[in-house]
């Protein structure tokens, strides 16, 4: 069995993965870590969860621990592309954690947090610099950040890069890089389109591959509950006023949604606390929302998906997907946020008849049948099946008889219907009517 010190780790790096609790390297650290520290340009595929973030950190720091001169303002040594700010905020408390015994430099820049610190540490100096692109070309386009010193680029959750529309500025901060450096690349799958980014970045690159274990931890529930759209809020209601959900995430898909249902779940709900969070929230907002949930000041936070990759709270009882999600990985995403350490988890979705396909695509991702709860307040209505008569469908006809004409204009049983007001076979209408009462009258 593998340890960390088969790892040529340096002791004070091996001291800090000690007091974290962690014993035996995960598979993608085992194969990872050796080639990262002979500095090897690497292709890493790894499913979120595997320790990819220790992965790339621990030979970093080693590597510019060994070769360090002080870092000189505006130039870091080493940069860290996340492609969400809430990955960057946790790539850098791994960082933060690991450095501890070792004077290295870092600082996070991201998009929604103030300029002026950011610019203040960043004018000071760094080693490693953790970036969303965005800010990250901010920061170039104002000569904050430049490229010229740095030795390693690390590119993390690559597939998420893509998906959300960066790939243009990863490529450009990488065509500004100096000639001779380090590139890492980590992604969840090896597409097609990683696989043509990879060959573009990466020079004579090592591939390396976590066993790829089951989508989703054994350790959670999953269930769906068939509900029609009216009654949807009172099963989600009545779900949250059962004992036993100590802390419960409850994913929607719109950020309108997120202050809305948490407002209606402190209204309807005596006694119990809600917040919300989303990508329009202001960072600090984030963090507060965030801070207050793991410090339990709150049980029910309400969150769109944007938030779901950067939730890292332990202890989360129940997921409860109140709208499926549009993208079935974002269910693995979600619903990863329970079951972690080997505790138990349960994840239950609402399901509309319209929501039917997103359900199972959901299944298809998770490459197992979710079970399906109907014993709950609320059921699915069965839909009614129109009756048609033989020969066709019907049509919808006033009087009886044979007589009876259709009502739609301009059909057999209408004469000049607009001038008769209306009226089958000339019959008076209304206008008519009254000139003959007139008429009589005189």
């Amino acid at each position: 069995m593998t340890v960390f010190s088969d790892l040529n780790l340096v002791g004070p790096l091996l001291r800090a993965v000690e007091k974290q609790g962690f014993e035996t390297p995960t598979p993608i650290q085992s194969s990872a870590i050796p080639h990262l520290l002979d500095k090897k340009d690497l292709m890493g595929i790894a499913q979120t969860g595997g320790g990819k973030t220790a992965a790339f950190v621990l030979p970093l720091l080693q590597n510019l621990s060994h070769e360090r001169v002080r870092p000189k303002p505006n130039k870091p040594s080493a940069i860290i592309l996340a492609p969400t700010r809430e990955l960057a905020g946790q790539i850098a408390k791994s960082i933060q954690l690991f450095t501890r015994g070792i004077k290295l430099f870092h600082t996070v820049v991201y998009g929604g947090a103030p300029y002026g610190p950011q610019l203040q540490q960043l004018s000071r100096g760094v080693d490693i610099l953790v970036a969303t692109p965005g800010r990250l070309m901010d920061h170039m386009k104002r000569g904050t950040v430049q490229l010229d010193n740095v030795q390693t680029f690390i590119l993390d959750e690559a597939d998420r890069m893509l998906d959300m529309g960066f790939i243009d500025d990863v490529t450009e901060i990488a065509g500004k890089l100096p000639e001779n450096h380090q590139t890492v690349m980590f992604s969840a799958t090896m597409s097609p389109q990683i696989k043509h980014l990879s060959k573009e970045l990466l020079n004579d690159p090592v591939y390396v591959e976590a066993p790829r274990e089951t989508v989703v931890a054994g350790t959670i529930d999953h269930s769906v509950l068939m509900v029609s759209y009216q009654h949807k809020k009172d099963l989600l209601m009545h779900l949250l006023a059962q004992e036993g959900k100590e802390r419960v995430i409850v994913f929607v898909r719109t950020k309108a949604t997120t202050e809305a249902l948490a407002a209606d779940i402190e209204a309807e709900l005596e006694g119990v606390k809600a917040s919300a969070i989303h990508g329009d929230m202001q960072q600090r907002a984030r963090e507060r929302t965030l801070r207050a949930f793991k410090n339990g000041r709150f049980s029910i936070l309400v969150a769109t998906d944007v938030a779901a990759r950067g939730i890292d709270v332990n202890g989360i009882t129940h997921v409860i997907n109140y709208d499926l999600p549009m993208e079935p990985e974002n269910y693995v995403h979600r619903v990863g946020r329970t079951g972690r350490a080997g505790a138990k988890g349960i994840a239950i979705s609402l399901c509309e008849q319209r929501e039917r396909n997103l359900l199972r695509n959901v299944e298809k991702a998770i490459e197992q049948q979710v079970r399906v709860d109907n014993d709950h307040p609320f059921p699915m209505p069965e839909q009614k099946k129109k009756k048609h008569r033989p020969g066709g469908p019907t049509k919808k006809t006033f009087g009886k008889g044979p007589k009876a004409f259709s009502k739609n204009k301009g059909k057999p049983g209408f004469k000049n219907a607009k001038r008769t007001g209306g009226k089958p076979n000339g019959a008076p209408g209304r206008a008519d009517a009254r000139r003959a009462k007139l008429k009589r009258a005189s």
